[in-house]
């Protein structure tokens, strides 16, 4: 009844149209009444408690980032320095978008912010070239899935908060991870355009990558920094977000010079206005998630799963499903923060590595901003790019499947994630 109760009243809420952070919140009133705990106090100290945490000051400050990056041109150098490396390759486009999303990824962090960049450079020169407007639509929501996976990673950031584990190994091992997705997305889209019939561009010259290559090493430094810095202890991931902010508005304003000090206000209103979203969010998920504690809905939930629980696989299975469904309906940062709370006592029990389900986790979740028919990052792609919805999703289907495929081979092998992790991690 419990159960009921909790999950009835939030998608009720959903249903009713009311913003999820709302209706995280009425879901916890309405959980609260059935466990005769209601108390105002308790509500309001749950939701200040929910955002005051030193390391979710990491989201501010990569959203921040990852504005400055798009106004300041360093992912617009990414993306020609990658076409400069693979621009000339037959289906050349499709490698320079998985690529510079690679790439951007170890810079923002954000899925949404890597495919709105991408999504207005790349999309018209891939049209311009002859590719399908639909498929490279889809090709470029896919690798913004990347963004929450390869560090540094908002995601990752939020679920180590929310499940009590240790940020900087959750980055680590996410590299391999984000990795391996890039490599399936691009077999997916050699074997997509071999058939396609289009000139690439003329190979560049070696001065030509060599320029290019010049115009972004500054940017490229980014992530060298911050993953080095991790590895070698030097800072936290929430001083690492700092790094990232001020070293991206340095090289913005200082070394690329595109960025004035008119520009910042506009830059720092939109970053504030994205951070608020998501903090209010993880203030009023706080609640819920400690009345799901309270309520002990993890052990009722291990009912559910008991006949999974004496296999490791079977259960991590059985999870990714679940998460999977959930994803369909549901953006990913309240998955996260429903989910995770119900979701770590069962990993915990089973003797699962939390790192490996975290990052497992956030893989499910990031898949599923290309899942309709919510997909946030379908609709990002299709704003920015003047493209209908239905479209979008008919291109992304391919590389979808892909980026599950690759989920779910590291569910069947768990070394996949552990190994390169304890390789990075030392």
């Amino acid at each position: 009844m419990t159960i009921l109760v909790f999950v009835g009243s939030l998608l009720l809420a959903m249903a009713m149209g009311i913003p999820i952070a709302f209706s995280l919140l009425a879901s916890g009133v309405a959980l609260m009444w059935h466990l005769d705990l209601f108390d105002a106090q308790i509500l309001a100290q749950n939701v200040i408690g929910g955002a005051d945490s030193f390391p979710l000051l990491a989201v501010p400050f990569f959203m921040l980032a990852g504005e400055i990056m798009n106004v300041g041109g360093l992912s617009r150098r990414i993306v020609n320095f990658a076409m400069a490396l693979v621009g000339h390759v037959k289906g050349g486009l499709g490698y320079v978008t998985i690529l510079a999303g690679c790439l951007l990824s170890a810079l923002s962090g954000s899925a949404v912010a890597d495919a709105a960049a991408l999504t207005a450079l790349l999309l018209p020169m891939m049209v311009s070239a002859g590719h399908d407007k639909a498929r490279s639509a889809g090709l470029i929501a896919a690798t913004g899935v990347i963004g929450p996976v390869i560090p540094p990673s908002i995601g990752l950031v939020i679920f180590g908060v929310a499940a009590n584990v240790s940020i900087s190994k959750l980055f680590l091992a996410a590299i391999a991870p984000g990795l391996m997705i890039g490599g399936a997305l691009w077999l997916t889209w050699a074997w997509l355009v071999r058939r396609e019939k289009i000139i690439p561009p003329p190979r560049k010259s070696g001065a030509d990558i060599l320029r290019a290559f010049r115009d972004a090493l500054w940017a490229l430094f980014l992530p060298i920094i911050i993953l080095v810095g991790l590895r070698m202890g030097v800072f936290t991931p929430t001083e690492a977000a700092v790094v990232a902010a001020v070293y991206a508005l340095f090289v913005s304003m200082v070394v690329y010079r595109e960025i004035t000090w008119k520009d910042l206000y506009g830059i720092f209103v939109g970053a504030a206005k994205t951070s608020a979203i998501v903090m209010f969010l993880i203030a009023a998920a706080m609640v819920s998630a400690w009345l799901i504690t309270v309520a002990d809905l993890p052990s009722k939930v291990v009912g559910l799963l008991q006949p999974f629980m004496g296999n490791k696989i079977l259960l991590m299975l059985a999870i990714m499903v679940l998460v999977m469904i959930v994803g369909t309906a549901m953006d990913m940062t309240p998955t996260i923060l429903i989910l995770t709370p119900v979701l770590m006592p069962i990993v915990k029990a089973a003797g699962i590595d939390p790192v490996y389900f975290g990052v497992l986790f956030i893989i499910n979740n990031s898949i599923g901003l290309v899942t309709p028919p919510v997909g946030t990052v379908l609709n990002v792609v299709a704003g920015v790019g003047k493209i209908s919805m239905d479209d979008v999703t008919k291109g992304v289907v391919p590389f979808m499947i892909a980026e599950f495929a690759v989920m779910f081979l590291m569910v069947l092998f768990p070394q996949l994630v552990i190994w390169p992790a304890k390789f990075f991690s030392g």
